[in-house]
């Protein structure tokens, strides 16, 4: 072979090995991954149903959200964006005063993951996430005005089949009376176990503190997820999630799946 041609080679290679790296989706769980998709690759990631129930001083109020979906494009090597919008949110509460109905969608939010390092997710990863919500549906989806933030997810491999995870986050959150932003601070902390060679669990915590002009709040959540590998791409998962003081939600019930292309 001529010398030329063996750098031109290793070159053609690289995308190719990009591409054998594990599948790693988004969901389940609070959290998010500091993996990034191979580039051309594609994840189609889907909330099948979730169901949510939060009560407080006689009024309850029960959530369901369908079809709740997150594409993902591999950019480059180590780079990727993403989209997520959910079609159908039904939001019914009932009060002393009786029962109240919303349904809509959700607003739309694009985002750019960048990894800093391992962008297949292996060993030591970490990444950070810019991402930007658009207010393009009303209530019960909708926040009626744009916010943005920055995700900075990482990971540890400890070997033997567990890792540690962590999220954090901070927004420019809408304010409840729907105009004008403030800030919200996020983290995530879990820990992963590999069941078996298919299945999967997590275990996290998250904490949120929120300073909204009307009110300032801390919710706390704890959250359970398995994971379902029934091939190389393709993924089912169910989780739980429940709240862990007054200002939370009771309870988060949800089952999705998550297909690469």
């Amino acid at each position: 072979m001529r010398h030329w041609l063996v750098p031109v080679a290793l070159l053609a290679a690289l995308p190719a090995a990009a591409q054998d790296r594990d599948y790693c989706p988004a969901r389940p769980g609070l959290g998010e991954p500091a993996c990034t998709m191979a580039p051309g690759k594609l994840s189609l990631e889907i909330g099948a149903v979730s169901w949510e129930h939060a009560s407080d001083l006689g009024t309850r109020t029960d959530t369901v959200t369908l079809g709740d979906t997150l594409i993902r494009v591999g950019v480059t090597d180590s780079s990727e964006v993403s989209i997520g919008w959910a079609p159908f949110i039904s939001e019914r509460t009932r009060d002393p005063g009786g029962v109240s109905t919303a349904r809509g969608g959700s607003d739309v939010t694009v985002a750019f993951k960048q990894n800093l390092h391992h962008p297949d997710g292996s060993g030591f990863a970490i990444a950070l996430e810019p991402h930007l919500t658009l207010p393009v549906a009303g209530m019960p989806g909708g926040v009626g005005d744009w916010s943005a933030g920055l995700v900075m997810p990482a990971s540890f491999d400890l070997g033997h089949g567990l890792s540690i995870q962590s999220t954090s986050e901070a927004d420019a959150a809408t304010d409840a009376d729907r105009h004008g932003r403030h800030l919200a601070l996020g983290e995530v902390v879990g820990l992963g176990v590999e069941l078996t060679h298919h299945l999967s669990a997590t275990g996290e915590v998250q904490l949120e503190r929120d300073w909204d002009p009307s009110g300032h709040s801390t919710q706390a959540y704890a959250g359970l997820a398995l994971a379902l590998s029934l091939s190389d791409d393709l993924q089912l998962d169910t989780g739980a999630v429940a709240g862990l003081n007054a200002a939370s939600s009771d309870m988060q019930l949800y089952a999705g799946i998550a297909r690469r292309f």
